[in-house]
């Protein structure tokens, strides 16, 4: 494993030199900086476990489903069972269902003991499991027994060890090569292979744990290629729908997605995936449903299964974006149940840690500044440096908005302090400390520099694509502009308030947000006109919304 000056190193040229694609969405980006911690086998509960799931869930049988995408690739297998739960296995993967991808290649080893390729899928799923030690445990597996398997097989297991060799050495650049090389190679001796030209969109992304996610520009064709190949390939579909969605283009996004969800339509990833289009092309409530009927489907498996909701990392991402949606809308009620219920499921990776600060930043953007301050005491205690940034800088911001300016300095501080030991490429794209310091910056009336890093801020939290961080985005302009109305500086609440109705001019807030830098300026007809429109898109809202804006100054 690197050590962390060679990772930070490595990252810097991940962004900056040649041969490398600049990696553009911020949630894939943090992802990448889990490679770092990744070698060692992990525990819980007291029990072996694979990441943090215990390996028991892992090795329970299960029945063949339907409902799931349909997949087949033909492997050296004599047991039309073991062909049949392999199949299944690599369909799960491309939904990233890593403990029932991880189940379905341990029945087909339970049906074929000598099935390499089984061991392969579940070094795969090891590797979505952030256990990349499993993961070459499971890879050596297939190593040992692909004496009998067709030139395709080792050709897999050929990539997956150069795969290995850059998760275990990320600094190694020239493995990162070889591993995109190895792709290569297989797809000129079988070019009419979808899932090498799947592979071959993941190499593009930069990152040994890319796994379709952080698509840009240059892997388009790639799933394109696929699915020129195979039609009804729900994996390239899934793929290509995450990619033009971080290229903003949302519309022909969403055709990726609803052909995905067709497909798969018992996955609820898939409808998750509908659910981020809905939103960003501002059908809001259409979203919800999507996102409801993925939480009714991880809700009836955990139940039939009897698998807790802690191990799926997908269940707390989902009810973030639910909760985001119900909040756009104006319906705090179900958005806090929502938000409540994610923050109460624990973190099983940093990023993942990272991202529960939606809990007591909405309880702080609800003016309940003690139950955000009590909240954000367990990301001030993570065992990760993220979070622990995170909560600080958030701390600070709710001292600040107790008018409590000294220790909210002291919580920037400790913040910074945080920061030293996450790379630099990660944090000079996290708003959190920034932000803290653009508050302190008005607060004091240092207008113009308080001003000139606010619109830093803007930018970069805007030009970080993928449907969270869009949405995301929006509740940070939202506390900009309430931010710039307490301090008083009413240009400042002004020019957030536009660039939130661009960034969603389907938001209520922004309407509503203008209408009172209008009301503060004497300015009633715009005023009323404002606040006309932000009542019409807050028709559904609960009763109340607009009141407890107002009392914002």
């Amino acid at each position: 494993m690197p050590r962390k000056q060679d990772y930070r190193k490595v990252e810097h040229r991940r962004f900056t030199g040649r041969g490398t694609q600049r990696i553009g969405c911020l949630a894939f980006l943090l992802a990448c900086i889990l490679s770092a911690s990744l070698a060692a086998p992990a525990q819980h509960e007291g029990h072996e476990a694979a990441g943090m799931v215990p390996r028991e869930i892992l090795a329970r049988p299960l029945p063949l489903r339907q409902g799931i995408g349909v997949v087949h690739e033909k492997v050296a297998t004599s047991s039309f069972e073991a062909q049949a739960f392999y199949d299944q296995g690599l369909a799960y993967l491309n939904s990233f269902v890593w403990i029932e991808a991880a189940r379905s290649f341990n029945q087909a080893l339970r049906l074929d003991p000598n099935l390499a390729m089984a061991h392969l899928g579940l070094s795969d799923a090891y590797i979505g499991l952030q256990d990349v030690s499993s993961a070459r445990a499971e890879f050596e597996k297939a190593q040992s027994v692909s004496e009998n398997i067709s030139e395709r097989e080792r050709a897999r297991i050929a990539i997956r060890a150069k795969q290995i060799e850059y998760l275990e050495d990320g600094a190694n650049l020239q493995k990162y090569f070889a591993y995109r090389q190895a792709i290569t190679d297989a797809l000129r001796i079988t070019p009419r292979d979808p899932w090498l030209w799947i592979l071959r969109g993941f190499a593009d992304e930069g990152s040994p744990l890319a796994h379709g996610q952080g698509g840009s520009a240059d892997t388009i064709a790639f799933y394109q290629t696929a699915l020129a190949f195979s039609p009804d390939n729900f994996a390239a579909h899934h793929y290509l729908a995450h990619t033009l969605e971080n290229l903003a283009l949302t519309k022909e996004s969403l055709e990726q997605s609803e052909a995905y969800a067709r497909l798969a339509p018992a996955i609820p990833h898939a409808h998750h995936m509908v659910g981020h289009d809905l939103r960003r092309l501002g059908r809001t409530e259409e979203a919800i449903q999507e996102f409801l009927k993925a939480e009714e489907l991880e809700n009836a498996y955990y139940k039939a299964e009897d698998i807790p909701a802690r191990y799926d990392w997908h269940h707390a991402h989902n009810l973030n974006l639910l909760a985001m949606c119900y909040q756009a809308l104006g319906q705090m009620k179900a958005a806090e149940a929502a938000y409540r219920e994610a923050f109460a499921l624990p973190a099983n990776v940093d990023l993942a840690e990272y991202n529960r600060k939606s809990w007591p930043q909405f309880l702080l953007e609800q003016d309940r500044p003690q139950e955000a301050l009590a909240a954000v005491q367990e990301l001030i205690t993570s065992r990760w440096p993220l979070a622990r940034f995170a909560g600080h800088a958030l701390a600070g911001q709710v001292l600040l908005a107790m008018d409590r300016p000294e220790e909210s300095k002291k919580e920037l501080s400790l913040a910074e302090r945080e920061s030293e030991n996450i790379p630099a490429a990660v944090i000079a794209r996290l708003p959190d400390a920034a932000t803290l310091r653009a508050e302190l910056l008005l607060q004091e009336k240092q207008w113009n520099q308080g001003n000139a890093l606010t619109k830093q801020i803007e930018d970069s939290i805007e030009a970080v694509p993928g449907p969270d961080a869009w949405s995301e985005a929006l509740f940070e302009f939202d506390s900009i502009a309430r931010n710039a109305r307490q301090a008083g500086d009413w240009d400042l609440a002004e020019s957030t308030a536009r660039r939130m109705i661009q960034h969603d001019p389907s938001y209520a807030g922004g309407y509503y947000d203008l209408g009172l830098v209008a009301e503060h300026r004497g300015d009633s007809v715009n005023a009323q006109q404002e606040f006309a429109t932000a009542e019409k898109l807050w028709s559904k809202a609960d009763p109340g919304v607009q009141r407890s804006r107002s009392h914002n100054p």
